[in-house]
């Protein structure tokens, strides 16, 4: 028997814990968490602000209750002061001042991320926002029952930024969307996606301040009332900064760690760092990036979160199971148009020295003469011109074509070419779609050379 502990509990945390109690629980578990919840769906929380679901019980998947029943030692609201990483123990206080000093035979590290929040002058003025935990967001619901905050801007135009954006229109609020970019969720498309992203909010009533930087928060009475930009003013009553997230490992810097840049914990295919017998998961780790070859790499979500919890787990517990790496999947539906994506975009590519090509398709979903709603589906093959290997694709319609992206993370992962995905076997039924529809179709026009 071994005893395992786990620093951190949401979504790697929670799913190395799930995986160690259910399926090794001859193992003794340990959790800390400084929070008061764990397993906390951020990604959920804009539907809440925005009023799609009426509360927020369905974002945790987790209690400190269920993993008790497990029979896990569970220590919430307590912060990890410091780990003795020669004598196997870890030194923590909880919230009544309590000190605990745990020790362990294998260690888990999954700390996740932490907001970016850049010096700018303004940030203690009230009603300007966070919007990482659930606390930071059951406060923007409470502040938001205030009919005196009419305008919000929202700074950062990736995927939550946008889909806060949306949460606030629909919330009854004048929104602007700032971002130093040209445009929109332009980490994960292409310009010729973005710009559908782009109109779709203008077209619902969002001011678009797009190649603008934050230069101040300026209020009266202590809070907020207008961001200056290099550009001009946006008047606001609540802002919102959402700008990105770096790795949450101040804790683990100096004491001999491998570390990304940015400070990401270094692991290896077993989610191992250079410690032996301590893990990372999660935000807190690395990752191999199979669209760029299984380069190192830094991708904050949850589904790599989940994957990778899972394997730290079952290697702490003795069993041998290698993580594939990743392709950085991920998909945003705003206002019913639906994009996904997957591996790198074409700037990316480029960037990254790859022959980058792309081939473009758009084509209904279904069979033309079907008389049901048939939305037009746009699909982007990116691909290496040397190679022939795919390399990257996204997906846009208000047609749920969302798990099409699976298939084209595969054929990442899997290293397929573009031309083998030209005469796929893809079932056809005008029900669902067409003979030869968007996914075939554009690599067959890469094989043609169009």
């Amino acid at each position: 028997m071994s005893r395992i502990v786990i620093v951190g509990a949401n979504h790697a945390g929670t799913a190395a814990a799930n995986t160690i109690l259910d399926n090794y629980p001859e193992n003794e578990v340990v959790i800390f968490d400084q929070n008061s919840n764990i397993s906390f769906l951020g990604c959920g929380m804009a539907l809440w602000i925005g009023g799609q679901i009426s509360k927020p019980d369905g974002l945790f998947y987790q209690t400190k209750e269920g993993f008790e029943a497990k029979g896990a030692t569970v220590h919430m609201e307590t912060r990890v002061e410091s780990i003795d990483y020669y004598a196997h123990v870890v030194h923590a206080v909880a919230a009544d001042g309590t000190t605990i000093d745990q020790p362990y035979d294998k260690l888990i590290l999954a700390t996740g991320s932490e907001p970016i929040i850049p010096p700018v002058e303004g940030m203690d003025l009230q009603n300007i926002q966070r919007v990482k935990l659930f606390q930071q967001a059951e406060e923007v619901v409470r502040k938001l029952q205030d009919p005196a905050i009419r305008r919000v801007a929202v700074v950062g135009a990736g995927y939550i930024g946008v889909e806060l954006a949306e949460a606030f229109q629909r919330n009854g609020r004048d929104v602007t969307l700032i971002d130093m970019m040209d445009t929109c969720v332009a980490g994960n498309f292409d310009p010729e996606f973005s710009a559908l992203m782009e109109k779709n909010l203008a077209d619902h009533g969002i001011g678009l301040a797009f190649g603008e930087r934050v230069l101040r928060y300026e209020g009266e009475g202590g809070k907020v009332t207008r961001v200056v930009t290099d550009k001009g003013t946006h008047e606001a009553d609540m802002v919102c900064v959402c700008i990105g997230f770096r790795p949450n490992t101040q804790m683990f810097r100096y004491v001999g760690f491998e570390m990304m840049q940015n400070g990401a914990l270094l692991v290896d295919h077993h989610q191992e760092t250079s410690k032996p017998g301590v893990y990372a998961a999660g935000d807190c780790s690395s990752c191999f990036y199979n669209a760029a070859d299984g380069e190192l790499a830094y991708i904050a979500l949850a589904t790599n979160a989940v994957r990778s919890g899972i394997v730290a787990a079952h290697n702490a517990c003795g069993t041998a199971i290698d993580g594939i790496g990743v392709q950085g999947s991920s998909g945003i539906c705003i206002y019913d148009l639906k994009m996904v994506a997957t591996g790198l975009t074409q700037k990316k590519a480029l960037a990254a020295g790859y022959d980058a090509r792309v081939s473009d398709f758009a084509q209904v979903q279904k069979a033309t003469f079907v008389e049901t709603p048939n939305p037009e589906v746009k699909v982007r093959i990116v691909y290496d011109g040397t190679t022939r290997k795919v390399l990257g694709a996204q997906m846009a319609s208000t047609y749920d074509m969302s798990a099409g992206i699976h298939m084209f993370s595969l054929a990442i992962q899997e290293g397929v070419t573009i031309d083998r995905l030209a005469l796929l076997d893809v079932f056809f039924l005008p029900h669902f779609n067409q003979p030869y529809n968007y996914y075939t179709m554009a690599a067959y026009n890469a094989l043609l050379g169009k």
